[in-house]
């Protein structure tokens, strides 16, 4: 129990992921949402790598459950995803998966801003 509370410390956006309501088609969001809960409650606590991809992954979701750009792209993106079958941790693969989609998606939407000068 002490153990979750924990956890839920690292994900500040825990609730609002999971209360979000997707619409009764979209089976695609309640998996990546049921992978977060999955991967999230099965860490070890003691490692500041797993830490880290928590935080990271609490942060994704925060981003697909408000942005609807990234939720498209995400959703395209993870339907390319393969997992080996020599891959140990199926969900852990997954979830690098997602991160990384989501860092590509950060670099690529960099907003570039230009000053128009008046004359």
């Amino acid at each position: 129990m002490e153990t979750n509370r924990i956890i839920l410390s690292y994900c500040k956006n825990f609730d609002k992921i999971i209360n979000t309501d997707f619409l009764e088609d979209d089976t695609l969001s309640l998996q990546l949402v049921k992978i977060y809960k999955d991967f999230i409650f099965k860490i070890d606590i003691n490692n500041e790598l797993d830490v880290a991809k928590v935080k990271e992954l609490d942060k994704t979701m925060c981003k697909y459950v408000d942005d609807y750009f990234f939720r498209k792209t995400l959703q395209k993106e993870i339907l390319t995803i393969k997992v080996k079958k020599s891959a140990g941790d199926v969900i852990r693969t997954i979830v690098d998966s997602i991160i990384s989609i989501f860092k590509k998606y950060e670099e690529d939407s960099t907003r570039k801003i230009y000053i128009s000068r008046w004359i």
